[in-house]
């Protein structure tokens, strides 16, 4: 399974995975967390300075997971292209054409599970942006884009369904539980 957690920054997502990575349940999962420090060390512009070429090299990655049998990450496809879109020096022109060629690959998670910022306060780790409306803007795209690509996109059943995950981490993860074992 292909399980992918989407959302604008500080919201969870990584202290998510780490505590799956933690459960026996997932013992047979893989795991990856978002590199943006490093990357970040090697000169890449983040967030909403990122250019179309850091946006690809972001792509890439959540490619290569995607091509693993069991994976768990705390970033989607979804999450790329918002920054892509919400990006001062990425054009419009460019933008769109990134979406539509990095959309094909959002089909391939089983799952992918929506976190929420209301009521969670944005903690600077000293790479992630640290703006309110910057992460607004985020939360909105990533929350259009999430209807923009539903399942019946596809015609398919049982694909890319998302769900929005609320509560502690460990009520998130009983949610994920309900879903994933029924």
């Amino acid at each position: 399974m292909r399980i992918g957690f989407t959302g604008t920054m500080s919201v969870g997502k990584t202290t998510l995975v780490k505590a799956l990575q933690q459960m026996p349940k997932f013992k047979n999962y893989n795991f990856a967390t978002e590199r943006s420090a490093y990357l970040n060390s090697l000169g890449i512009p983040l967030n909403y300075k990122t250019t179309i070429e850091g946006q690809t090299i972001f792509l890439a990655e959540r490619v290569t997971e995607l091509m693993q049998e069991n994976i768990i990450t705390d970033r989607t496809i979804l999450d790329v292209i918002a920054f892509t879109k919400c990006a001062n020096k990425v054009s419009v022109i460019d933008s769109d054409s990134f979406e539509n060629y990095a959309s094909r690959f959002i089909k391939q998670y089983d799952h992918i599970f929506y976190i929420s910022p209301k009521g969670i306060d944005i903690e600077d780790n000293g790479v992630r942006e640290t703006d309110s409306s910057y992460r607004k803007e985020i939360d909105e795209t990533i929350q259009k884009l999430l209807l923009k690509y539903h399942p019946e996109a596809y015609n398919a059943s049982n694909i890319y369904c998302p769900y929005k995950l609320k509560g502690t981490t460990e009520e998130r993860i009983a949610q994920i539980i309900k879903v994933i074992y029924p």
